[in-house]
């Protein structure tokens, strides 16, 4: 996916991301952990999602039928910007090239039903990703808001997040090594609810700017 990168001196050039995995982290809010009736987690929770679930800024999210929910995340994804393995929190935002908007599709049925989280985030079009990736931003306080027809339906800051993001990339590498081009997406505040078919869906994030996409029904 080609992404246009934003430096701090203001120049950009075009990245080809291309990720060999989308490690996404779970009730990782202190708000959403309550709308969902959850304590909140000891240690940061992370799943997978794949590369071909990615979709670009403008690309239709494609709705699997026959599900009552299927949900929108906002979400702060951090880029990997050169490999990493088990990097101490104090040096942890060394390793990352910028940041960007994510959308953690999710089919909440299957979720409860596998008990586990690869098929209900991981159909293709799961995972919106735009629309440019921001070098240099401070992550510790970043508006994110997710609105679906011009409706905001999540509106919080990073401030709010359990595991901060040098946290995570120092939980992350200590488990698996990240490579280059990598995105580790951070968890989605209060608010998730349904896109349906024929919506429109937004994620801005500050600093960064806004991620769209149409939803379209799953052939």
């Amino acid at each position: 996916m080609k992404l246009q990168l934003v430096e701090i001196s203001g120049t950009t050039r075009e990245i080809d991301l291309v990720p060999t995995k989308i490690v996404g982290i779970g009730v990782n809010y202190r708000a959403h952990a309550q709308e969902m009736g959850k304590a909140l987690p000891a240690e940061p929770l992370m799943f997978l999602k794949p590369p071909s679930a990615l979709l670009p800024h403008g690309g239709a999210i494609q709705r699997p039928g026959g599900f009552p929910r299927v949900d929108h995340e906002g979400e702060l994804g951090v880029v990997i910007g050169q490999r990493a393995h088990r990097v101490p929190r104090d040096r942890a935002l060394d390793v990352v090239l910028g940041y960007v908007c994510v959308n953690d599709v999710s089919v909440r049925e299957l979720q409860q039903r596998d008990g586990q989280w690869a098929r209900a985030k991981g159909y293709d079009t799961f995972c919106p990703i735009g629309p440019r990736v921001v070098a240099g931003l401070d992550p510790s306080n970043l508006r994110i808001q997710t609105r679906v027809n011009g409706e905001t339906r999540q509106d919080s800051t990073t401030a709010d997040l359990i595991f901060d993001v040098p946290t995570l990339i120092a939980f992350v590498s200590e488990h698996m090594t990240l490579e280059p081009g990598d995105v580790i997406s951070t968890g989605t505040p209060s608010g998730v609810g349904d896109m349906a078919v024929g919506d429109v869906v937004e994620i801005e994030i500050e600093g960064i700017g806004v991620l769209r996409n149409d939803v379209v029904a799953r052939a």
